[in-house]
């Protein structure tokens, strides 16, 4: 957590919908695989081109809890593993 109260949480999982919604679910976790933070993101065109970064700053109240003891293990894994390998702001 930061000065602003944020919590850092870094890239685990990255999903397309199977619907037709052309979706990209993004998915963080905190380095513990404690908390997890998702983010939907709609592709509009071909050309579409938001940046995905290694880690994003979060308000602690948008984190859920992740139950399942494997996935806050792989969340945890991944989480540690992107924080090793790469600045927050790195493009991914």
């Amino acid at each position: 957590m930061d000065n602003s109260g944020a919590v850092r949480v870094w890239l685990v999982e990255r999903t397309y919908s199977d619907d037709e919604q052309n979706l990209i679910i993004l998915t963080y976790a905190t380095t513990d695989g404690e908390q997890y933070y998702r983010k939907e993101r709609a592709l509009t065109a071909v050309d579409d081109q938001r940046n995905t970064t290694a880690a994003v700053r979060v308000d602690p109240r948008n984190l859920g809890a992740v139950q399942d003891e494997e996935e806050r293990a792989a969340y945890a894994n991944e989480a540690q593993r992107m924080a090793d390998r790469h600045d927050p702001d790195d493009e991914i």
